[in-house]
C-alpha cells in the first residue's frame, strides 16, 4: 500500500501514511474543506427547512 499523500511505502505506525507529515498533511485537507463532498442543498438550507416546516403546518385544502 502507497501514502495517499505522497506515494511513497506506508508506515504501519501511521498507517495509511509514510509519515507523521502525510498525516498532518491529510488533516489540514479536511480541516480546510479541501476534501469537501458536492451538495444539492440550497444556498440557504434555513429558508429551505422554514419552507418545510410552514408548509407542514398549514391545514390540507381538498383537492
Amino acid at each position: 500500500m502507497s501514502c495517499p499523500i505522497c506515494k511513497r511505502k506506508t508506515d504501519p505506525a501511521y498507517r495509511p501514511f509514510c509519515s507523521k507529515r502525510c498525516a498532518d498533511v491529510d488533516l489540514a485537507k479536511w480541516m480546510t474543506g479541501s476534501y469537501a463532498l458536492p451538495s444539492d442543498d440550497p444556498d440557504d438550507i434555513e429558508a429551505a427547512l422554514d419552507a418545510v416546516l410552514n408548509a407542514s403546518e398549514t391545514p390540507d385544502k381538498p383537492h
